[in-house]
C-alpha cells in the first residue's frame, strides 16, 4: 500500500498513525508526514505523539523489534 499524498510505501507506523488519527475502520491512505500535514502539525510532532501512544501501550504501534516495523524517528 502506498501513501496517496506522496507515494511512499506505508509502514506499520504510518498505518497505525492514520488509524489512530482518522478511524480504526478506515484503510490507511496517508503516511505519518502527510497525515500530520492534513491535521496541521509537523511530522516531528507526529512522531512525538506516536512515541507517547506507544508508551501508553497502544496496540497500533508495535514495540521495538517487531517485524515489519518502520524505524521510529
Amino acid at each position: 500500500m502506498t501513501c496517496e499524498g506522496c507515494g511512499k510505501a506505508l509502514g506499520v507506523f504510518d498505518e497505525g498513525f492514520y488509524k489512530k488519527m482518522v478511524s480504526r475502520g478506515e484503510e490507511p491512505r496517508l503516511c505519518v508526514a502527510c497525515t500530520a500535514r492534513y491535521f496541521g502539525f509537523t511530522e516531528e510532532k507526529a512522531w512525538e505523539m506516536i512515541r507517547r501512544f506507544q508508551a501508553q501501550g497502544c496496540m497500533l504501534f508495535p514495540c521495538a523489534g517487531a517485524q515489519g516495523k518502520s524505524e521510529i524517528q
